[in-house]
């Protein structure tokens, strides 16, 4: 398997019969012809050996050193939802292009077999990742969470964005110290904020209109944690995080 695996997208998809017309300007987020080259060759080997991760470090010297035995599990499932994505004609992933650096979740739309996301032109390396994200939410919808978040089959609210947004992280996390994608600012910082314990206070920061009961219980338990967490961002990304820079 190569570092293809995340990327780019193709422009339909062959299977699928002709139950509505297909979109005409949108990316349908599927995985690209040398994608699905590289994924075809990595099934057909026998027995392929995943590489194992190297470390990776950020302009101001943080460090990422994934566990070989949990990247293997986290690319065993990336590459069973790589292939729903690809093949499964009963539901839509579509991504429009913006030249902002958006988040999975900015923006992102869900209706009953489908899901729009925003996937940002920087980033082509992580449009798997993005497609993850919004193919997560979209099984969720379709009554197939037990199936594609077997570890929180019946997760509601935040509990269950918590869970979603984690996989994002670890599959970012495989991506860079594993397949060699490029650094992307966004994935980077959620992949940064998940490895160093930080997730809660990146999604609560960065989500600041969102989960409000459970943010009120999570800063209860943790009341000094936020200014840990921004201290620490300011010192592994020398900025402020998403959700207060944005409001400078």
């Amino acid at each position: 398997m190569s570092r293809l695996i995340f990327r780019a997208a193709r422009s339909e998809r062959q299977t699928i019969a002709p139950r509505r017309p297909l979109p005409s300007s949108r990316t349908l987020a599927r995985i690209g012809v040398f994608a699905a080259i590289a994924f075809a060759a990595a099934c057909a080997a026998s027995d392929p050996v995943m590489p194992r991760p190297r470390p990776i470090v950020n302009y101001q010297g943080a460090r990422i050193r994934a566990d070989y035995e949990e990247m293997k599990q986290v690319n065993e499932w990336v590459t069973r939802e790589q292939a729903n994505i690809v093949n499964d004609p009963s539901f839509w992933v579509v991504s429009n292009s913006t030249v902002s650096e958006t988040f999975p979740w900015d923006g992102m739309r869900v209706a009953q077999d489908s899901v729009i996301l925003n996937m940002p032109l920087g980033g082509r390396d992580g449009q798997l990742v993005y497609q993850i994200y919004g193919h997560l939410h979209l099984m969720v919808e379709m009554d197939r969470q037990e199936e594609w978040l077997p570890e929180a089959p019946e997760a509601t609210g935040y509990e269950l964005e918590r869970a979603i947004v984690d996989r994002v992280a670890d599959a970012w996390i495989l991506g860079r110290t594993v397949f060699d994608t490029q650094p992307f600012a966004p994935l980077d910082e959620l992949a940064y904020a998940k490895h160093f314990g930080f997730l809660d206070a990146f999604i609560f920061t960065a989500r600041p209109d969102e989960f409000g009961s459970a943010r009120t219980e999570w800063a209860r338990a943790n009341p000094e944690r936020t200014d840990e967490y921004r201290d620490w961002f300011l010192e592994t990304f020398n900025r402020e995080p998403p959700g207060i820079r944005t409001n400078e």
